[in-house]
């Protein structure tokens, strides 16, 4: 089942009222419970919705929305021109279906503008509670819910935030946070897979990370750590050398003394003594990056 889908139809019946989805991971689009999606074409009316849509029923200031359209040297009539956007914005959503009499979407409310949408009307957002939601999962000793919130929050990740769309300053420090939100998604999901012993199976999808992320420390770790639980212990040791020397070419640095710990058990330990190995260590960030609406949107 499509769980966007599913989720925006049970909010339908549950509230009796047509809800939209604002995609910004991967091209921006709208899209309606009914299946229908709309596609904005102008770039800066896609980067006012884009702005507002990543600070959800909270105002964004005129000067935060300037600063993302012109950068730090708008021009003198940069708060006029906004408006004229604003206006063209509010049309464009009413041609498009998307507002009507009964559902305002954008307000005008002091210190600028705000976006009548939810957290669960937002894909970015929802994609930053199942993250958050997994990682209370696995910490609670859940793995399953955790894995169940990753594939759902994953499923959403169409590609880059906002590929289609030009992007100023503002929005650019918003991809930045979403970027490393998905890192620590894939952080989880590695976890989780080896809470449910599935060393094998994660396989595939380490050498794909590191591959894709070749100076993340940690990525490179469990790829090791996993191939010797598998019983590859050479592939390990090898892995291990593939490190050692892209670090020392690329930074000069020679992998973190818990890596270098990890090889010397492997080397350690015979092949009969694997389950010896100690436990994958659960060090991706225990945080993660705070909410875009938990900050103030100006910092």
């Amino acid at each position: 089942m499509d769980h966007t889908k599913a989720d925006m139809g049970a909010h339908r019946a549950r509230t009796g009222v047509c809800v939209m989805r604002f995609n910004l991971i991967g091209s921006f689009e709208i899209t309606t419970d009914g299946g229908e999606t709309f596609a904005p074409k102008a770039p800066k009316l896609c980067q006012i919705l884009a702005v507002l849509a990543l600070q959800p029923s909270e105002a964004v200031g005129s000067d935060i929305l300037i600063r993302e359209l012109w950068g730090a040297s708008s021009p003198s009539g940069a708060p006029r021109t906004l408006q004229t956007h604003i206006y063209h914005t509010r049309k464009m959503l009413r041609e498009a279906d998307i507002t009507s009499p009964q559902r305002e979407l954008l307000l005008t409310q002091a210190p600028g503008y705000r976006l009548l949408a939810s957290e669960d009307e937002i894909d970015v957002c929802l994609f930053e509670r199942l993250v958050r939601s997994a990682q209370s999962d696995l910490a609670q000793g859940a793995p399953e819910r955790a894995s169940a919130d990753l594939k759902r929050a994953m499923a959403l990740w169409r590609g880059p935030l906002l590929s289609n769309v030009p992007t100023g300053d503002v929005l650019a420090g918003r991809i930045a946070h979403v970027e490393e939100l998905r890192i620590r998604a894939l952080e989880l999901h590695v976890q989780t897979e080896n809470a449910l012993g599935r060393y094998r199976e994660l396989l595939p999808e380490l050498r794909t990370l590191v591959n894709d992320y070749p100076l993340h420390e940690w990525f490179h770790e469990q790829l090791i750590r996993t191939l010797h639980l598998a019983g590859r212990r050479g592939e390990a040791l090898k892995a291990y050398q593939h490190l050692y020397y892209l670090l020392a070419q690329e930074l000069g640095l020679a992998p973190s003394e818990e890596i270098q710990r990890l090889q010397g058990e492997i080397l350690a330990v015979n092949s009969v003594d694997v389950p010896q190995l100690r436990r994958p260590r659960e060090s991706g960030p225990v945080g993660g990056p705070a909410p875009f609406w938990a900050a103030n949107v100006a910092s």
